[in-house]
This record gives structure tokens, C-alpha cells and sequence, in this order.
């Protein structure tokens, strides 16, 4: 049962679902009480069957519990998915304690993610962000002989900018950059997407709903135990200013007949071929939802609406959390 289109990764690369699901919430993340594992393995499983087959994890969420997760689920059906690894982070009891990018380290992440997913070869290996304490030169060529091993199909990379993804990819040519792209968030739009759409590389647009703030249900103030007060997007006035914005989303998604999430997943998926939403999800009752989103379609004035109202530094304040 296919219900979702396909496009291509890269210029030369496999159909890969147009739709993508973000495994991490399945897993604890900074501290929090894990998902129901056995709601998440079925959470994939009827992923994979409505043709979503892009499953999108890191090695450091849940400290390999997310890759373990995924290994069961795909167990007896790996050709019906395509694992996109981001590698790099180094956490410690929840905490994130910076990045490690050296080749070495590199060549020990491979290994036990292959061990801890049970597979042979990555589809698609990334490191989860660049810090400048290793050449790119050094990361792309490691990723590179991986992908002659045989350990890794296609070389992606996250949360880059367009001088470094130029770089990337003059070394060995990048599949698909993932990175932050909402209605909320566009700085990409300046200069990181038209060089991803010159490269030929598709874009993984994660935090569709940036955090939430786009979902229609958050009120101010949030609850002093939300992670999300951390962001000054969250905080004070700000927080009230953007959720008067968000009222345009809700009376837009009101008139078509659909939630604002799912306008809010729609308008990304509409940004071209070329870009994937990246849904996060740990329960099966989200799939119906998420899966019509990539039905809905905007009349010109509708999305002159979305793009005046949310226009480019519209919202005040950052940021979001990376996938």
C-alpha cells in the first residue's frame, strides 16, 4: 500500500518517499522518559507500509537506543527502508557535550551503528553539524571511504551553510543536506537553498512546526517545565507576538478544513521536488494526519498569505532543535 510520492535523491540517487519520518522522538532525548517501544516499532512498520521509507535517526539519540529501535522494526523487510544516520554528537546522561569529527572517530561510528541496526550499509551517512575543529576535507573523505567499503550508500550533510556545503560537495557529491525549514524558520532562503537547488541536492527540511509554535495549541506562557523556554522565540513578548501570527495559520487551516500542523508540513512539502518534510512521530495515530498534509494544495492568494504573514524574520527570536 503506496500513498505517497517518490521523488530523487540527488542527482543520480534512489526514489526515496517525499515524506520522511524522524525517529527521534522514539528514543529519550536529554533526560526525557522514553516512547512506548513496541507503539514506535509499529509506528515504522505502518510507515513502511503506506511507502514512507525514509527513517531518519542519529547515532547519539537515546545513545543507540534509536538505531536498536529501528534494526527490530526493519528486521525482515530492509529493502523496504532507507536509513539516513547523522553522526558526530558525543552526549553524556543527557547532556550534550560538543562534537567529535575526526576520521577515527568516524570510523568507530560507522561500526556500531551497522551493529546496533543490524544491516550491512548505511543509505545515507551524515555528520549532524560542522564546528570547524576538523577540515571538511577530512569528514567528506572519511565518509567517502565508507561508501567505497561498502558500509555507506550516499554522503548527506546537516546543518551547514552554502559555502561549506560548496565545499562538501566538491570533494564527493552530497545526496541531500538536512536541515531546519519551517514557516517560522527561512533564513535558508538566502543563500543555503538556491545552493543546494544549483547542486542538484535535496533538502531534509526538519522542525516543519518549529517546535510546535506552528501546531495552533500553544498558549502563553508555556509551562514552566517546557524545554521550550530555553528558546527566546517561547519566551515573553515574543511568545504572544508570534502566536498572533500563528492566528493567521489557524483561520487559513479552519477554511480549508485541515489542522495547522498539517498546513504547515503542506507549505514546506510545496516548496519544490527537491525538499522532504521531515515529520517526527512516535505514535500511529499521527501517520493519517501527516500523510493527507502531503495532499493539500494552496491557491496563489493562500499561500501569498503564508508567505506576507510569515515572511522572513517575521517571527522573533530562535531557534530550533535539531532532528
Amino acid at each position: 500500500m503506496s500513498t505517497i510520492k517518490k521523488i530523487q535523491l540527488g542527482q543520480n540517487g534512489p526514489l526515496v518517499s517525499k515524506l520522511g519520518l524522524g525517529c527521534m522522538r522514539m528514543s529519550s532525548i536529554w533526560g526525557g522518559s522514553a516512547p512506548d517501544e513496541k507503539e514506535s516499532i509499529a509506528t515504522i512498520n505502518e510507515a513502511l507500509d503506506h511507502g514512507i521509507n525514509f527513517l531518519n535517526t542519529g547515532d547519539f539519540y537515546g545513545a543507540g537506543h534509536n538505531e536498536m529501535l529501528i534494526g527490530k522494526a526493519i528486521k525482515g523487510r530492509r529493502d523496504d527502508a532507507f536509513i539516513s544516520v547523522k553522526f558526530g554528537a558525543i552526549f553524556h546522561n543527557g547532556q550534550w557535550l560538543g562534537m567529535d569529527l575526526r576520521p577515527i572517530a568516524i570510523k568507530n561510528f560507522i561500526n556500531y551503528s551497522l551493529t546496533r541496526l543490524g544491516i550491512e550499509t548505511i543509505d545515507l551517512y551524515q555528520p549532524s553539524r560542522m564546528d570547524g575543529s576538523v577540515p571538511v576535507e577530512d569528514i567528506v573523505g572519511t565518509v567517502a571511504d565508507l561508501i567505497t567499503e561498502g558500509k555507506v550508500r550516499h554522503l548527506g550533510v546537516s546543518e551547514i551553510n552554502a559555502d561549506q556545503l560548496r565545499k562538501a560537495n566538491s570533494i564527493y557529491p552530497v545526496s541531500a543536506l538536512e536541515i531546519g525549514y519551517s514557516l517560522a524558520d527561512r533564513q535558508i532562503e538566502q543563500e543555503l537553498l538556491p545552493t543546494a537547488k544549483e547542486l542538484g541536492i535535496n533538502v531534509i527540511a526538519f522542525a516543519n512546526t518549529a517546535e510546535g509554535l506552528l501546531s495552533g495549541d500553544l498558549k502563553a506562557p508555556l509551562a514552566e517545565n517546557d524545554y521550550r523556554n530555553h528558546f527566546s522565540r517561547f519566551q515573553g513578548n515574543n511568545l504572544v507576538r508570534n502566536l498572533e501570527k500563528v492566528e493567521v495559520l489557524k483561520q487559513l487551516a479552519k477554511n480549508k478544513g485541515c489542522s495547522p500542523t498539517q498546513l504547515a508540513i503542506a507549505w514546506v512539502k510545496a516548496q519544490g521536488d527537491d525538499i522532504m518534510p521531515l515529520v517526527s512521530m512516535s505514535r500511529r495515530s499521527r501517520l493519517p494526519e501527516n500523510i493527507a498534509a502531503m495532499n493539500i494544495e494552496f491557491t496563489p492568494q493562500e499561500m501569498k498569505i503564508l508567505n506576507t504573514t510569515f515572511a522572513t524574520g517575521a517571527i522573533q527570536g530562535g531557534t530550533y532543535l535539531q532532528r
